[in-house]
């Protein structure tokens, strides 16, 4: 292969070739030639998932010796072959008793029985078991065996569980609790694993702050070095968590050169993109042949990737987002690592699932998607998953913990329709759905609620699409619970004229909906709701608006009465985004409720007090899910929590 072109002398370096997913890993692997890093012989207790090196043999019979399967007597199986309750066989006792541990002494002649322990060596002379309830006393001497046993009944013989130099475990088995218990009864206390690899976790940004310390401005934490580093310890390998580098190029250089030094492999996040502070993947061209193989790769999201292979060792800059970077490492770099460790390939658990809405996509660029998946009313009222796009950019932390599984969007399509059938690729081996889904606006006076339900067992999901959203779920048969907050134009009157058929509304809490700015800004401070939208309207005053379909953006357009200002396109689906904005004044005002406003120390007018209701379907009022949640919202300590919060509770 070719040396890679030098990065063009300008501040705004561009990516190399994009390649397509397939030969970028072609590039990546052929450079690399993984192959196992080499093998180390650990003590039984420390194997816990390790992979065998090589295959074992059983150095013992297990058991070891002839034993008895239960409590009873040895016997001789002819002596008691006639033997029924009617006419029982009568056997004089030896005078011992074989017990676990204990080797017996007197063998067992015709017409004697000798007792014995679940687990006690058979004597000399006995060729069955007879059960303990299957006799009775005849003095202090003797039994009576009132049912007959055959040659061999209720004897475990030495070798039928493991026979000696049988291969137990096979080479490439991956070491589980069964595994060990395995090992451990074979009498091996050490064995012979593959390697794991270490690698080195650097994180790339002046912005990253390890958690615990305080945010400055612009600051994020440094959520991708930790992410990685489980993920790693996931695939086998052994993560050494080395912080974060600043961009700088000399000490960028300096971490690069000593992670590469002292471990196996790198995996840096952040660095990648086209941008002038990002150093990286320019540094690794001069740390060995032959350096970067694939910057750039058709991936949504994940299009930033960097894949180098430099003394003979793995190098892997991924995206600085962290949906980015967990994607891109599962799919090309686990691969990979997984090899060197000697780890089997992962085993992707996937189920088919009707899309809940349209996914559009980029053409050229395959695109991964996050969804929830919970149970929705399918063709001729079976049920079917249906599955929930989670609405989350590449930046989103909470991505992977939210969601269920992701689809996989081909780089020939431009987009997915809405109740196509989709292939859900599952981020866990197994899928537990939700026993009770909520799907619509969404409050933080929603969380002591789905406390009590977590504690009480019942799973909730709630997936926040807004009330109108929701009421669209709701009919569809793909939740049990729709909250909403829609006040009706003409009527003024709240969720009532909004409601479909065939459905109850349960009352929930009043919510006092205001003009938010910051706190002491002299345009608005002191202000009636009227002057304050006055001054809103003026030149340069922006705004911080609500999504489409949210029942804060109809009380919004309602105040607005048509006008437009500034900032109005800018349309964040949350509350708290809309209380951020003004907060680190990217905003001057917006509309949000009272608790939210208070958190984030804004200054606040009242609109309106609004009702925060919730939908049912009648036929799922019986359904124990939903008895969970109605119980929950009328227990008296869930009531002081809403009012702890700010809102007033309807009952």
């Amino acid at each position: 292969m070719s040396a890679p072109t030098p990065p063009p002398p300008s501040g705004q370096d561009q990516f190399l070739t994009v390649l397509s997913r397939d030969e970028a890993v072609r590039r990546w692997t052929a450079a690399l030639r993984p192959a196992p890093l080499g093998r180390e012989t650990v003590a039984l207790a420390a194997a816990l998932g390790r992979v065998l090196a090589a295959s074992v043999a059983a150095p013992i019979d297990a058991p070891p010796f002839d034993r008895s399967q239960v409590d009873g007597f040895a016997v001789r199986s002819a002596d008691i072959a006639g033997a029924t309750e009617a006419e029982p066989a009568r056997l004089a006792l030896n005078p011992e008793t074989v017990a676990c541990g204990v080797a017996p002494k007197i063998a067992v002649a015709p017409g004697t029985a000798t007792p014995i322990a679940t687990g006690g060596p058979i004597p000399r002379g006995s060729d069955a078991v007879v059960m303990v309830e299957h006799t009775d006393p005849d003095g202090d001497d003797a039994i009576l065996v009132r049912r007959a046993s055959p040659a061999g009944g209720q004897i475990a013989f030495a070798g039928s569980d493991i026979a000696r130099g049988e291969v137990v475990l096979r080479a490439g088995a991956t070491l589980g609790a069964r595994e060990i218990g395995m090992l451990a009864a074979c009498g091996i206390a050490e064995i012979d694993v593959f390697r794991r690899p270490r690698v080195a976790v650097l994180s790339t940004g002046d912005e990253l702050v390890p958690p615990g310390a305080p945010l400055g401005p612009a600051q994020i934490y440094d959520s991708n070095g930790p992410i990685v580093a489980a993920a790693l310890a996931e695939n086998g390998c052994e993560p050494v968590l080395l912080g974060a580098v600043p961009d700088d190029a000399a000490a960028l250089e300096a971490a690069l050169r000593k992670a590469l030094a002292e471990h196996d492999a790198v995996v840096l996040s952040g660095g990648t993109s086209k941008g002038a502070g990002d150093l990286t993947y320019r540094l690794i061209d001069g740390l060995g042949a032959p350096g970067v193989v694939a910057h750039g790769v058709a991936l949504k999201p994940g299009k930033p990737l960097c894949l180098a292979v430099c003394a003979a060792k793995p190098i892997v800059v991924l995206p600085g987002f962290p949906t980015s970077a967990m994607f891109t490492f599962h799919d090309i770099v686990a691969p990979v690592l997984r090899i060197l460790a000697g780890q089997p390939a992962r085993t992707e658990n996937a189920v088919p699932a009707r899309l809940a809405v349209r996914l559009a996509s980029d053409l050229g660029r395959t695109e991964f998607v996050m969804v929830s998946l919970i149970r929705g009313q399918g063709p001729e009222g079976g049920r079917e998953l249906v599955a929930f796009p989670n609405g989350k950019s590449s930046g989103s932390v909470s991505s992977f913990s939210q969601a269920d599984g992701f689809v996989t969007v081909d780089a020939m399509l431009d987009g997915v329709d809405e109740g196509s059938t989709v292939e859900v690729t599952l981020l866990t081996p197994t899928l537990r759905l939700p026993d009770l889904v909520i799907v619509g606006s969404h409050c933080v006076g929603l969380e002591p609620l789905l406390d009590v339900l977590a504690g009480e067992g019942v799973a909730a999901r709630s997936i926040a699409v807004g009330s109108l959203a929701g009421l669209a779920a709701l009919r569809r048969g793909e939740c049990d619970v729709a909250p909403i907050h829609l006040m009706d134009p003409a009527t003024r009157v709240y969720n009532r004229p909004y409601l479909p058929e065939g459905v109850a509304l349960v009352p929930g809490w009043g919510r006092l909906q205001g003009f938010a700015f910051a706190a002491g800004d002299a345009r608005f401070a002191g202000k009636t709701l009227e002057q304050a939208l006055a001054a809103a309207a003026e030149p340069g005053v922006l705004m911080v608006n609500r999504n489409a379909g949210s029942g804060t953006r109809i009380l919004v357009d309602g105040l607005l009465a048509g006008r437009r200002p500034e900032g109005y396109s800018n349309q964040p689906r949350s509350h708290n985004a809309v209380a951020a904005a003004i907060a680190q004044g990217r905003a001057d005002w917006g509309v949000t409720i009272r608790p939210v406003a208070e958190g984030y120390g804004l200054g606040f007018i009242p609109i309106a007090d609004e009702a925060y209701d919730f939908v049912v379907p009648r036929d799922r009022l019986d359904s124990p899910a939903v008895k969970a949640f109605l119980a929950a919202l009328a227990r008296p300590d869930i009531q002081a929590a809403l009012r702890q919060r700010g809102f007033t509770p309807a009952a």
